[in-house]
Protein backbone atom coordinates (compact mmCIF):
# COMPACT_ATOMS: atom_id res chain seq x y z
CA UNK A 1 0.00 0.00 0.00
CA UNK A 2 1.37 3.31 -1.16
CA UNK A 3 1.73 5.06 2.99
CA UNK A 4 4.41 7.92 2.95
CA UNK A 5 7.09 8.16 5.22
CA UNK A 6 5.78 9.95 8.77
CA UNK A 7 6.02 14.08 8.43
CA UNK A 8 3.97 16.40 9.77
CA UNK A 9 1.66 18.76 7.95
CA UNK A 10 3.45 21.86 6.06
CA UNK A 11 3.16 24.95 8.30
CA UNK A 12 0.80 26.81 5.93
CA UNK A 13 -1.84 23.98 5.82
CA UNK A 14 -2.14 23.46 9.58
CA UNK A 15 -2.40 27.45 10.39
CA UNK A 16 -5.23 27.45 7.80
CA UNK A 17 -7.17 24.39 9.42
CA UNK A 18 -6.44 26.02 12.95
CA UNK A 19 -7.36 29.24 12.33
CA UNK A 20 -10.90 27.69 12.59
CA UNK A 21 -10.57 26.80 16.02
CA UNK A 22 -9.99 30.04 17.64
CA UNK A 23 -12.50 31.50 19.96
CA UNK A 24 -14.97 33.70 19.07
CA UNK A 25 -14.45 36.34 21.08
CA UNK A 26 -10.90 38.18 21.15
CA UNK A 27 -10.51 37.43 25.07
CA UNK A 28 -11.53 33.99 24.57
CA UNK A 29 -10.19 30.66 25.62
CA UNK A 30 -7.41 29.72 22.70
CA UNK A 31 -6.49 26.55 23.99
CA UNK A 32 -8.11 23.76 21.43
CA UNK A 33 -6.44 26.35 18.55
CA UNK A 34 -2.73 25.77 20.40
CA UNK A 35 -3.34 22.50 21.05
CA UNK A 36 -4.64 22.05 16.96
CA UNK A 37 -1.66 23.65 15.63
CA UNK A 38 0.57 22.36 17.81
CA UNK A 39 -0.79 18.75 16.99
CA UNK A 40 -0.71 19.40 13.52
CA UNK A 41 2.95 20.72 13.55
CA UNK A 42 4.66 18.15 14.95
CA UNK A 43 2.12 14.87 14.78
CA UNK A 44 2.67 12.93 11.15
CA UNK A 45 -1.20 11.44 12.41
CA UNK A 46 -3.48 13.38 9.42
CA UNK A 47 -0.87 12.80 6.58
CA UNK A 48 -0.99 9.51 6.53
CA UNK A 49 -4.81 9.35 7.36
CA UNK A 50 -5.68 11.19 4.54
CA UNK A 51 -3.53 9.97 2.15
CA UNK A 52 -5.13 6.36 3.28
CA UNK A 53 -8.41 7.90 2.45
CA UNK A 54 -7.35 10.02 -0.66
CA UNK A 55 -9.41 8.58 -3.55
CA UNK A 56 -11.66 5.98 -1.73
CA UNK A 57 -15.58 7.35 -2.52
CA UNK A 58 -17.04 5.89 0.58
CA UNK A 59 -18.17 8.04 3.60
CA UNK A 60 -16.41 8.23 6.44
CA UNK A 61 -17.27 7.35 10.35
CA UNK A 62 -14.58 8.24 12.26
CA UNK A 63 -14.99 6.57 15.86
CA UNK A 64 -13.74 8.81 19.05
CA UNK A 65 -13.25 11.73 16.70
CA UNK A 66 -12.79 14.25 19.64
CA UNK A 67 -12.89 18.05 17.96
CA UNK A 68 -13.04 16.64 14.44
CA UNK A 69 -10.03 17.70 13.32
CA UNK A 70 -10.05 14.79 10.53
CA UNK A 71 -13.18 16.35 9.23
CA UNK A 72 -11.15 20.23 8.54
CA UNK A 73 -8.05 18.42 7.44
CA UNK A 74 -9.80 16.30 4.66
CA UNK A 75 -12.00 19.35 3.87
CA UNK A 76 -8.59 20.94 3.39
CA UNK A 77 -7.12 18.37 1.07
CA UNK A 78 -9.95 18.47 -1.11
CA UNK A 79 -11.45 15.46 0.26
CA UNK A 80 -15.57 15.87 -0.28
CA UNK A 81 -16.70 12.00 0.88
CA UNK A 82 -19.67 12.33 3.80
CA UNK A 83 -18.39 12.66 7.68
CA UNK A 84 -19.72 11.38 10.98
CA UNK A 85 -18.11 11.70 13.91
CA UNK A 86 -18.65 10.32 17.03
CA UNK A 87 -17.10 10.18 20.47
CA UNK A 88 -18.00 9.73 23.95
CA UNK A 89 -16.79 13.14 25.64
CA UNK A 90 -20.18 15.57 25.06
CA UNK A 91 -18.77 18.76 25.47
CA UNK A 92 -16.05 18.30 22.91
CA UNK A 93 -18.83 17.17 20.33
CA UNK A 94 -20.50 19.98 21.37
CA UNK A 95 -17.17 22.26 20.56
CA UNK A 96 -16.65 20.03 16.98
CA UNK A 97 -20.11 21.03 15.97
CA UNK A 98 -19.61 24.60 16.55
CA UNK A 99 -16.19 24.82 14.96
CA UNK A 100 -17.32 22.90 11.95
CA UNK A 101 -20.85 25.24 11.87
CA UNK A 102 -18.49 28.36 11.42
CA UNK A 103 -16.10 26.84 8.96
CA UNK A 104 -18.47 25.71 7.02
CA UNK A 105 -17.57 21.99 6.45
CA UNK A 106 -19.97 20.19 4.05
CA UNK A 107 -21.95 17.26 5.09
CA UNK A 108 -20.19 16.79 8.40
CA UNK A 109 -21.98 15.33 11.33
CA UNK A 110 -20.87 14.87 14.90
CA UNK A 111 -22.55 12.71 17.27
CA UNK A 112 -21.91 11.44 21.32
CA UNK A 113 -21.85 7.78 21.03
CA UNK A 114 -19.84 5.62 23.58
CA UNK A 115 -18.18 3.28 21.91
CA UNK A 116 -18.14 0.75 24.70
CA UNK A 117 -21.96 0.30 24.20
CA UNK A 118 -22.68 0.50 20.54
CA UNK A 119 -22.00 1.89 17.40
CA UNK A 120 -23.93 3.56 14.82
CA UNK A 121 -25.04 2.36 11.51
CA UNK A 122 -22.66 3.00 9.08
CA UNK A 123 -21.52 1.50 5.77
CA UNK A 124 -18.30 2.72 4.54
CA UNK A 125 -14.78 3.57 5.33
CA UNK A 126 -13.81 3.59 9.34
CA UNK A 127 -11.24 5.60 11.22
CA UNK A 128 -9.92 5.11 15.02
CA UNK A 129 -7.55 7.10 15.35
CA UNK A 130 -5.76 7.07 19.19
CA UNK A 131 -8.71 4.85 20.71
CA UNK A 132 -7.71 1.48 21.08
CA UNK A 133 -5.62 1.50 24.27
CA UNK A 134 -8.68 3.00 25.88
CA UNK A 135 -11.14 -0.03 25.45
CA UNK A 136 -10.32 -3.66 27.17
CA UNK A 137 -9.05 -6.53 24.86
CA UNK A 138 -12.57 -7.62 24.78
CA UNK A 139 -14.19 -4.18 23.30
CA UNK A 140 -11.02 -3.88 21.08
CA UNK A 141 -12.03 -7.46 19.26
CA UNK A 142 -15.59 -6.38 19.30
CA UNK A 143 -14.67 -2.74 17.69
CA UNK A 144 -12.52 -4.42 15.27
CA UNK A 145 -15.45 -6.76 14.21
CA UNK A 146 -17.70 -4.15 13.91
CA UNK A 147 -15.48 -1.85 11.99
CA UNK A 148 -14.83 -4.69 9.70
CA UNK A 149 -18.82 -5.30 9.37
CA UNK A 150 -18.93 -1.35 7.95
CA UNK A 151 -16.61 -1.67 5.27
CA UNK A 152 -17.94 -1.06 1.68
CA UNK A 153 -16.51 -2.32 -1.41
CA UNK A 154 -13.67 -0.13 -2.13
CA UNK A 155 -13.91 1.16 1.31
CA UNK A 156 -10.55 1.79 4.00
CA UNK A 157 -10.06 0.69 7.89
CA UNK A 158 -7.53 3.55 8.85
CA UNK A 159 -6.51 3.60 12.41
CA UNK A 160 -3.47 4.68 14.60
CA UNK A 161 -2.80 3.04 17.65
CA UNK A 162 -0.48 2.75 20.15
CA UNK A 163 1.25 -0.89 20.26
CA UNK A 164 2.93 -2.76 23.15
CA UNK A 165 6.73 -3.74 21.86
CA UNK A 166 8.18 -3.34 25.07
CA UNK A 167 10.08 -0.50 24.05
CA UNK A 168 10.96 2.98 26.31
CA UNK A 169 8.05 4.35 23.57
CA UNK A 170 5.50 2.49 24.79
CA UNK A 171 6.57 3.34 28.56
CA UNK A 172 6.00 6.97 27.41
CA UNK A 173 3.26 6.68 25.74
CA UNK A 174 1.58 5.04 29.02
CA UNK A 175 2.78 7.65 31.10
CA UNK A 176 1.07 10.02 28.34
CA UNK A 177 -2.37 8.62 27.92
CA UNK A 178 -2.88 8.37 32.16
CA UNK A 179 -1.72 12.39 32.35
CA UNK A 180 -3.89 13.05 29.57
CA UNK A 181 -7.09 10.99 31.54
CA UNK A 182 -5.53 12.94 34.61
CA UNK A 183 -5.91 16.28 32.83
CA UNK A 184 -9.48 15.34 31.88
CA UNK A 185 -8.42 15.48 27.68
CA UNK A 186 -9.07 12.18 27.57
CA UNK A 187 -12.38 10.53 29.42
CA UNK A 188 -10.90 7.51 30.73
CA UNK A 189 -7.52 6.03 31.21
CA UNK A 190 -6.04 2.94 28.85
CA UNK A 191 -6.44 -0.50 29.43
CA UNK A 192 -4.89 -2.12 26.73
CA UNK A 193 -2.36 -1.81 24.13
CA UNK A 194 -2.29 -4.70 21.57
CA UNK A 195 0.94 -6.03 20.59
CA UNK A 196 1.83 -5.85 16.37
CA UNK A 197 1.02 -9.40 16.17
CA UNK A 198 -2.26 -9.79 18.13
CA UNK A 199 -3.74 -6.65 16.13
CA UNK A 200 -2.58 -8.20 12.92
CA UNK A 201 -4.21 -11.32 14.03
CA UNK A 202 -7.58 -9.77 14.41
CA UNK A 203 -7.79 -7.91 11.51
CA UNK A 204 -6.74 -11.73 9.63
CA UNK A 205 -9.28 -13.30 10.81
CA UNK A 206 -11.84 -10.67 9.46
CA UNK A 207 -10.38 -10.85 6.18
CA UNK A 208 -8.88 -7.72 5.68
CA UNK A 209 -5.50 -7.59 4.10
CA UNK A 210 -3.17 -4.67 6.71
CA UNK A 211 -0.50 -2.62 6.43
CA UNK A 212 0.88 -1.61 10.13
CA UNK A 213 3.87 0.31 10.57
CA UNK A 214 5.82 2.86 13.05
CA UNK A 215 4.30 6.02 12.43
CA UNK A 216 5.42 8.02 15.47
CA UNK A 217 7.90 10.68 13.52
CA UNK A 218 9.13 13.20 15.86
CA UNK A 219 7.07 12.48 18.58
CA UNK A 220 8.08 10.61 21.76
CA UNK A 221 5.46 7.93 21.58
CA UNK A 222 4.65 5.14 20.11
CA UNK A 223 1.88 5.54 17.60
CA UNK A 224 1.57 2.97 15.07
CA UNK A 225 -0.40 3.18 11.24
CA UNK A 226 -2.65 1.16 9.88
CA UNK A 227 -4.54 0.48 6.41
CA UNK A 228 -6.84 -2.57 5.93
CA UNK A 229 -8.93 -3.64 3.20
CA UNK A 230 -10.95 -6.40 2.06
CA UNK A 231 -8.99 -9.37 0.64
Amino acid sequence: MNVPAPRPMDAAAAQGIARAFLPERTLGNRYDYYYTLTKLRTDPLYPGVLDALRGVDAPLLDLGCGLGLLAHAMRRDGQRTGYVGVDIDAPKIERARRIAARAALDDVRFDVVDLAAGYPPHSGSVAILDVLQFLTREQQATLLDAATAMLAPGAVLVMRAALDDGSARIRRTRAGDRFAALTGWMPDRPKHYPAVEELRARLDAAGLAADIRPWFGNTPFNNWLVVARRT
